[in-house]
């Protein structure tokens, strides 16, 4: 908090350890034991300044992007802009596209694809696995064959299944996301040599160095950004510019965050390097209601950003503490 003001942000860490190292006991720990008692009373310039106090820990992205979001919303609130301009974007709308999870049957897939559709997202994201990819993947192009369409992997092949993959190029996909090991940055070189389709990295970036050594081995072409990923906007800045320069596209993905979360990747979106459509979701997608006024709303498959100080969306705090199951109040410095 400051003058006044206070910022806000939330953690994307999960339940369990099978996205990333990190889940949200971790991330409580690090937070309570190592990173916000050196906050109060901390005097800062800028946004990236918060984070200086807890440089020397080693990972832990997510719990240190929470506190680092919340203070780019802190400074924009402050100084009365929204933060997508304190980013250095506009206010223009952000087209939306939606990620589909894997159906017992394709017919079932179908009915989700062309709902989507009418609500309006520009960019379909299928998740697919060995059993459930190519022949689902064509019945899909039978039935539309010019949506953007894009494969969700989540690390479900190896090099082995690169004749699999292979068949995938004839469907003109966008991308296919993460195909290999979120470590295997040569084997994926390796595949995209192969691929006429992009391939997308996602959990394999998360740092500016990570994705300087992707662009050298050509480990991929599109990258997909979560900012709590890869510890915050600064670290989500500095990737923006480099895939500008060096990539052939990029987007701002998404970790079901609440309204609060949503609001800053909504903001982050509106770079000029994130020309891709991002999984940024109306809030009703996920949430019979949000914690945030108003909830994020999907109009003509786009998120419109507000034109408000910081992230623009005001948190209900009696129901996020009716939900709360844990708090940690700091001494005041």
């Amino acid at each position: 908090a400051a003058e006044g003001h206070v910022g806000w942000a939330e953690c994307v860490a999960p339940d369990d350890p099978s996205y990333s190292s990190e889940t949200v006991d971790t991330a409580w720990h690090v937070l309570e034991r190592f990173v916000l008692p050196d906050l109060p009373g901390l005097e800062v310039e800028a946004p990236a300044d918060v984070m200086a106090p807890s440089h020397w820990i080693r990972g832990h992205r997510m719990a240190r992007a929470a506190v680092e979001m919340a203070a780019w919303d802190l400074v924009a609130r402050v100084r009365g802009e929204p933060l997508r301009h304190l980013l250095g974007a506009d206010l223009s709308p952000v087209p939306v596209g939606i990620s589909i999870g894997l159906q017992p049957r394709d017919d079932d897939l179908l009915r989700r694809i062309e709902s989507a559709l009418e609500e309006g997202y520009r960019r379909i994201k299928l998740k697919i696995r060995p059993g459930r990819d190519v022949e689902m993947l064509r019945e899909v192009r039978r039935r539309f064959p010019r949506i953007p369409l894009m494969a969700d992997a989540n690390s479900a092949y190896t090099l082995d299944d690169t004749p699999r993959l292979q068949e995938m190029d004839e469907f003109g996909l966008l991308m296919v996301e993460q195909p290999l090991g979120h470590e295997d940055l040569l084997d994926h070189a390796a595949l995209q040599a192969l691929l006429e389709t992009p391939i997308c990295l996602d959990e394999s970036i998360r740092s500016e160095a990570d994705a300087r050594l992707a662009l050298a081995l050509g480990a991929g072409q599109i990258l997909n950004v979560k900012p709590g990923r890869v510890g915050g906007l600064g670290e989500s800045l500095r990737l923006e510019a480099l895939w500008r320069r060096e990539g052939a596209g990029a987007w701002v993905g998404g970790m079901l965050e609440t309204g609060v979360g949503r609001a800053h990747n909504v903001a982050l979106a509106g770079l000029p390097g994130f020309d891709l459509p991002g999984d940024l979701s109306a809030s009703r997608r996920y949430w019979a209601r949000d914690i945030t006024d108003p909830e994020w709303e999907l109009e003509d498959g786009h998120i419109r950003p507000l034109d408000r100080p910081g992230i623009g969306v005001v948190p209900d705090e009696d129901r996020i503490a009716g939900l709360a199951v844990r708090q940690l109040r700091l001494p005041e410095a």
